[in-house]
């Protein structure tokens, strides 16, 4: 059997597009990734899924900073409006 040419590999385009639509693609493409990454993951060694599970973990610890920081920030803001308006009350005064 010979491989597919130009021709045919623009027909199936051209029915992938009219099947899915111009507007599902990229969640098709992103699902089709998703599955060839977990195939890949499920062929190669046990190594690698012990490898991930520190990552997760390091997110979660990375989401919690960028909470406490922007709570931070925020606290910041506000007391920084307490001091305008407290001049501000002053120089009325």
């Amino acid at each position: 059997m010979r491989p597919p040419g130009p021709l045919e590999i623009g027909l199936i385009l051209v029915i992938i597009l009219i099947v899915f639509g111009v507007g599902k693609l990229p969640q098709v493409g992103a699902a089709f990734g998703k599955g060839i990454r977990a195939f890949k993951r499920g062929q190669s060694d046990d190594e690698e899924v012990e490898e991930e599970k520190p990552k997760k973990k390091s997110k979660k610890k990375k989401r919690v900073a960028k909470k406490v920081a922007k709570a931070k920030a925020e606290e910041k803001a506000e007391e920084k409006a307490e001091e305008k308006t407290e001049t501000k009350a002053e120089e009325k005064a």
